[in-house]
């Protein structure tokens, strides 16, 4: 049976945090922010959590995380 492996683009994306959710950046605030109101690029800060929906399939592409 071959290895598993890591997806190492989600392993870039995602970190799992001590308590078992899985955290991700923030979208939409890497360029054409010219347009996008101050308001709008600073509630884009921060980290936020994966959705309930989302966990079991990126939890799939990070097998030992």
């Amino acid at each position: 049976m071959p290895k598993m492996k890591t997806k190492k683009g989600a392993s870039k994306r995602f970190k799992v945090r001590g308590s078992g959710s899985i955290k991700r950046g923030q979208a939409f605030k890497r360029h054409i922010l010219t347009k996008k109101t101050t308001k709008n690029k600073r509630q884009l800060r921060g980290s936020a959590a994966v959705h309930v929906a989302d966990v079991n399939a990126v939890k799939a592409m990070l097998p030992f995380a």
